[in-house]
């Protein structure tokens, strides 16, 4: 019996070994192949990018890409009128990324210490956007000075605001809308909701928009265009991931999607 009672007992000792050598191996291999498969390009963690209302589509379209390409990686938006997003991080707001639809509102970000180093990567002109039956009749600049036509404007501290404020003085008319809206996708849910003739909108919202709005070209000689810097925010807490973001937007990858929405180059 002594001879079987050992036997059993070195039998019981090797599986218990070889049990635990098999858990340490699995053990030491599952961090690195989750690792692997979580965030192949190094960077993980979540980053919020505030960045001008005109950028929507765009934007969450880089952001799609972003992740696929970055799995360890969540981007959330935050899309407004750039003078609101400013006075958000002037306000201490959490976020890692600002791109602005103006030069002149990043700098006042930069100024403040709270952004360095942006880097303009597109930029945008305006153009009439009504709706499909053009019941105002509105077939130029010119028609948005009449009495009769009602027209929907950006506050003019908002970039859209300014640069259309820019085209009538370009083109020498006064134009009296009857609504000013805190973003230029708002003054395009106005026009495709039928409550103005028209609005004055950036080009490339009048692609997004599709057949719910028809657009009216602005002559090039009065025409005016805006900048679209962008840069990482100073109290971002993943830097590494927020600049990796900017980096993309600024790639052949950025600037495909971006020709694509109507962006024109710098």
């Amino acid at each position: 019996m002594r001879p079987l009672a050992l036997t059993l007992i070195a039998a019981t000792v090797g599986l218990a070994l070889a049990g635990c050598s098999s858990d340490d191996s699995s053990s030491d291999a599952s961090p690195s192949a989750s690792s692997s498969a979580t965030s192949p390009s190094g960077l993980e963690g979540d980053i919020t990018v505030l960045a001008a209302a005109s950028l929507t589509e765009s934007f969450n379209t880089l952001g799609e890409q972003f992740e696929k390409a970055n799995p360890g990686v969540h981007v959330t938006f935050s899309f407004a009128a750039s003078s609101a997003l400013a006075a958000q991080i002037a306000d201490g707001a959490p976020a890692d990324v600002f791109a602005s639809a103006s030069s002149k509102t990043m700098d006042d970000v930069v100024t403040a210490g709270d952004a360095t180093d942006p880097v303009v990567f597109a930029t945008n002109s305006m153009e009439i956007a009504v709706p499909p039956a053009n019941p105002g009749k509105v077939t130029g600049l010119g028609d948005l000075a009449k009495s009769g036509v009602k027209s929907a404007l950006c506050q003019p501290e908002v970039p859209c605001g300014a640069t259309a404020a820019k085209v009538f003085t370009n083109a020498e008319i006064t134009v009296k809308p009857v609504t000013l809206e805190p973003d230029v996708k708002a003054v395009l849910s106005k026009v495709t909701l039928g409550e103005v003739d028209a609005g004055v909108v950036y080009v490339t919202d009048v692609i997004a928009a599709g057949t719910d709005v028809t657009g009216v070209e602005i002559p090039d000689d009065v025409n005016a265009s805006t900048d679209y810097p962008i840069a990482p925010l100073a109290k971002s807490a993943h830097a590494d991931v927020a600049k990796a973001f900017v980096d993309y937007v600024l790639s052949s990858a950025g600037t495909s999607v971006l020709s694509a929405a109507g962006f024109a180059q710098p």
